[in-house]
């Protein structure tokens, strides 16, 4: 198994909390985390069997009996009622890392997790490789200061990826399509967006005709890296506004997109206020847009919102990995004044832009150079992300490979 950032969380969390849930999207790595890595102090039981299902749902006080903690429960979103038994077994013991639980996010889950579980559960988010994690080398907590904060600007404690550009954006980071190479990509995409269709998307919403959020998940890939427009989304669907911000959120609860917020302090600018879309996985979002080779993805008008759209979400992994709320934003002014990252950390705001090019020019870094301006003593070191092999010194920025990674 790779090592994943997000075990030595699990274990941190595990140290205070009875119980640990790990959730994220299907096909993540977390039914194979927890029983790789856990196994051996935690018994594991699969909730996914529908005959355990059963079993659990005529008797789950004799199941959780013969099957006492220290436990493994994969998939618990399919017995949701077993949550109120685990509560009473924590109240009675609330010995420390008992627990492990995994669940594909959704409302029913997180609704039962809130009141079965409250204060009693860490609740932990994984999602697909980060560029790091794919190559064998999951990041310390001290890798997203340091790089923020150029301690690394020379590379020597880097990661260097050798995986291409053109790869990454394609095959994405689901477990099974980026550690396997014989896994065909376009069916492996097909397959899992059939199966979100059907489980997922159904298990959220009552969806009438899934051709028709088919087609909506479909035009988000083609707004993937802008600023979000709901009306026009609604209207391109052919479906209400209230209709297509449930669906959203539908997204957005089942890890496929990330929305970005504006950052809201307009240090003396009118700024936009609608958040920007981003697919969480570049591989799903290239095979929606229908992109399966690397030339019509290199060459063509899409590059520039997947290049941005794969380091947004290296971001985002990288603080979830972590057991941390991503702190990051954008700001954009009514003038066109946009930085395309802000990341808030220890009472700084490190802007940084994300280039798709390989020739990295003293314009590319010119709004950063303003925002710094405006944000004066808030404002930390600046970043450019680009297409580059090594790093290098662009005035007061640091332009960094996107191939080093954070998460």
């Amino acid at each position: 198994m790779i090592p994943r950032t997000l075990e030595a969380t699990i274990k941190r969390a595990m140290k205070t909390f009875p119980a640990v849930l790990v959730t994220g999207p299907r096909q993540a790595g977390k039914t194979t985390l927890l029983r790789e890595r856990f196994a051996r102090s935690h018994s594991f039981v699969s909730l996914e069997n529908p005959d355990v299902r059963s079993r659990i749902l005529d008797d789950p006080a004799g199941f959780l009996k013969y099957s006492p903690p220290p436990l493994i429960l994969d998939e618990i979103q399919y017995v949701p009622q077993l949550l109120h038994y685990i509560k009473s077994s924590i109240d009675e013991d609330r010995k420390p890392g008992q627990w492990l639980l995994s669940g594909s996010q959704n409302f029913a889950l997180m609704e039962g997790i809130s009141q079965s579980l409250s204060g009693r559960v860490a609740v932990l988010n994984l999602l697909p490789f980060s560029l790091r994690e794919s190559q064998g080398d999951p990041s310390q907590s001290e890798a997203i200061d340091d790089l923020l904060n150029g301690v690394n600007s020379t590379g020597d404690t880097m990661s260097k990826n050798n995986v291409s550009l053109e790869d990454w954006l394609l095959r994405g980071a689901y477990p099974e399509i980026r550690s396997n190479r014989n896994v065909d990509r376009k069916l492996w995409c097909a397959s899992y967006i059939q199966t979100y269709l059907e489980r997922d998307v159904r298990q959220l919403i009552n969806v009438g005709d899934l051709n028709t959020f088919n087609r909506f998940l479909r035009i988000c890939a083609t707004r993937t890296g802008q600023i979000l427009n709901i009306s026009e989304l609604a209207r391109d669907i052919g479906v209400s506004v209230p209709t297509a911000k449930k669906w959203l959120t539908v997204l957005e609860a089942s890890y496929q997109v990330f929305l970005l917020p504006p950052y809201f302090k307009n240090f003396g600018k009118r700024i936009i206020k609608s958040p920007k879309l981003y697919f969480l996985d570049t591989g799903i979002a290239t095979f929606l847009l229908g992109l399966h080779e690397p030339e019509p993805l290199l060459q063509g008008p899409m590059l520039g919102p997947i290049f941005e759209t794969m380091v947004v979400s290296e971001w985002v992994k990288a603080f979830y990995h972590r057991g941390e709320r991503p702190e990051l934003y954008y700001w954009r002014s009514k003038g066109g004044l946009e930085v395309d990252l802000i990341i808030d950390r220890n009472g700084k705001l490190y802007p940084i832009e994300i280039k798709s090019t390989a020739t990295l020019l003293p314009s590319h870094i010119k709004p950063i150079e303003r925002w710094r301006a405006l944000a004066g003593a808030l404002a930390g070191p600046g970043m450019v992300i680009a297409d580059i092999t090594e790093p290098f010194k662009v005035r007061e920025c640091t332009a960094v490979p996107w191939s080093w990674g954070v998460g």
